[in-house]
């Protein structure tokens, strides 16, 4: 079964005058299980956009996608949401870390809406992102590069079958950029999962054995 299957997937925005814009028409894309694959593209070519659909953050205008042999293209919202909690992890561009918590508390946030909650694996991977001494942080009391380690951690909280991330080291210094990917990387493969990265980094993709260009993909 693979981790990801992508069929006839097509995504258009509507423009102020009201005219569809295309932005992805993808006929295929699969990640077998514990695939590791990097995506590049152009700014503005929709690589966050087909990230966010495989997600079920947004949704699609047709096709089908199957995370895990769950289609959730199919699913309504509350579906998504489930299949996002036990089988998918995102490393956001923007990190979406919760203001209010710890760095400790947004890693376990996961775990607690699978009625959950595992401190001391949480704890861990906190510190293989070098965070260990920032477990009772808040976001504001963390730098950015900070703050996208934080994220790197709770993406990998539930062991999900496949891992999304956006620009991962896009905020990071050469050395915590290589150790937030070694990590992402690693902790993918101990757990059998699926790694989509997207960047634009020459040093990221240079690491991935397989790099697909959007704009092969992409008919829009």
């Amino acid at each position: 079964m693979d981790a990801l299957a992508v069929e006839g997937l097509r995504k258009a925005y509507v423009a102020p005058d009201g005219e569809r814009m295309p932005i992805l028409d993808v006929a295929e894309l699969r990640l077998a299980e514990g695939a590791q694959v990097a995506l590049r593209g152009r700014s503005g070519s929709g690589k966050t956009t087909l990230l966010n659909l495989i997600a079920g953050v947004l949704r699609a205008d047709a096709g089908r996608i199957t995370v895990a042999g769950f289609e959730i293209t199919a699913l309504p919202e509350a579906g998504r949401d489930r299949v996002r909690a036990d089988c998918l992890g995102y490393v956001f561009q923007t990190f979406n870390l919760l203001q209010g918590l710890t760095a400790l508390e947004n890693v376990l946030l996961p775990m607690m809406l699978r009625g959950g909650g595992d401190r001391a694996r949480a704890a861990a991977l906190l510190e293989r992102v070098g965070m260990k001494d920032r477990l009772a942080y808040r976001p504001r009391q963390l730098s950015v590069g900070q703050q996208q380690r934080v994220a790197v951690a709770r993406a990998l909280a539930n062991r999900p079958k496949l891992v999304l991330a956006d620009e991962p080291t896009g905020n990071l210094d050469e050395q915590h950029a290589g150790e937030a990917l070694r990590l992402l990387r690693d902790v993918c493969r101990e757990n059998g999962a699926a790694l989509l990265v997207v960047s634009h980094d020459a040093r990221v993709l240079g690491q991935f054995e397989r790099v697909l260009d959007l704009k092969e993909l992409n008919r829009a």
